[in-house]
């Protein structure tokens, strides 16, 4: 899956449920609409905004695990550059045409190679979340990547020295607890899926606290949808060679797939376009909701993709599997709160 974050992004946050950005509301009075366009319509487009950011985050994982166990195409190298060429012609297209968003450039050589670094992170990521999806049901997949809070106190600690309270690292106990127990009991499981998942995983958390230290002044500071216009070309340029190194000659394999399958076409294309809008959604919802409403969101949404996986493509589950996942929700959940009661203390 593609995501990337905001560059306002805070210190040590949690990579996968922080917000795309922050936003000012400016109340400017008007006259009153009438009662049922006041009522209706702002709730009627808020819905309209969480339902697709459901569907994108939860469509990428299922046609990438389609695409990659399914229907054959095994080369996730090369499915994660289409995603970042995708996203870089939607990007220019967005900001420069539709103008979603101020376009913003980079002010330096020094904010480049930032970026640039920032970007080698997310490229090893999302190819091996992707990779993963070969080898894993989505269900275990979306399990493993709940533990990204762990990983993110880990490198914060590491790298930063930074030490959180005893109440946050208790609520990483269950998070880890949670993921032994889905591990142990996963039918399906597999050494070499675990791992580059939990790579994926380590990878999302390392590039978030990276950011955190490399990108923290107002003048590098990008909008998200920014920081993706730039980083997507980088991607796509870093991920040219290694496709063609690591997977051979994968165009022209493409090229006879769709020969002999008009279908791969369309949904290359498809998975292109739902990459995208994963972060457009990203920041639409934050743009209508709130950051907590994101990481609400985020906290339900592994656990709809994890139910709506089992109902498509039928991989066998266990209780105790179940109980694992839940448990590392739970403790998830449990590390926000920790989180949002330490960030009010420190703030005083």
């Amino acid at each position: 899956m593609v995501e990337v974050q905001s560059l306002t992004t805070r210190r040590m946050s949690n990579p996968r449920l922080d917000s795309a950005t922050e936003h000012l509301l400016l109340d400017i009075p008007s006259p009153s609409p009438p009662p049922s366009s006041y009522h209706h319509s702002p709730s009627f487009a808020t819905s309209l905004v969480v339902a697709s950011w459901y569907l994108s985050n939860i469509g990428i994982l299922l046609l990438n695990k389609y695409l990659l166990s399914f229907y054959g195409f095994c080369y996730p190298i090369f499915l994660t550059m289409l995603h970042m060429v995708s996203c870089s012609f939607y990007s220019y297209f967005a900001i420069r045409f539709l103008g979603i968003v101020p376009l913003q450039h980079i002010h330096s050589r020094n904010q480049f190679f930032k970026i640039f670094s920032l970007t080698a992170i997310f490229c090893f990521s999302v190819v091996c979340g992707n990779t993963s999806l070969r080898y894993i049901p989505v269900s275990f997949n979306q399990a493993i990547g709940a533990t990204t809070p762990f990983f993110t106190a880990v490198f914060a600690f590491l790298i930063t020295c930074k030490k959180e309270t005893s109440e946050v690292y208790a609520a990483l106990l269950p998070v880890v607890f949670g993921i032994v127990l889905a591990s142990n009991s996963e039918p399906l499981f597999h050494l070499f899926g675990f791992l580059v998942c939990v790579g994926s995983t380590a990878g999302r958390a390392l590039k978030s606290v990276v950011q955190g230290i490399l990108l923290t002044s107002e003048f590098e500071k990008l909008h998200s949808m920014n920081l993706l216009l730039y980083m997507a070309p980088m991607a796509a340029v870093i991920l040219l060679p290694i496709t063609l190194y690591v997977e051979g000659n994968v165009v022209a394999v493409a090229v006879e797939k769709a020969r002999e399958d008009w279908i791969i076409v369309l949904l290359l294309m498809g998975n292109a376009t739902v990459a995208y809008l994963v972060n457009l959604t990203n920041f639409l919802v934050t743009k209508h909701t709130s950051a907590l409403t994101l990481q609400v969101l985020g906290n339900a949404k592994s656990v709809v993709a994890a139910a709506v996986s089992v109902m498509i493509f039928r991989n066998p589950v266990t209780a105790m599997g179940m109980t694992g996942f839940g448990v590392t929700i739970m403790g998830v959940v449990l590390y926000s709160e920790a989180k949002k009661r330490s960030s009010k203390t420190g703030s005083r």
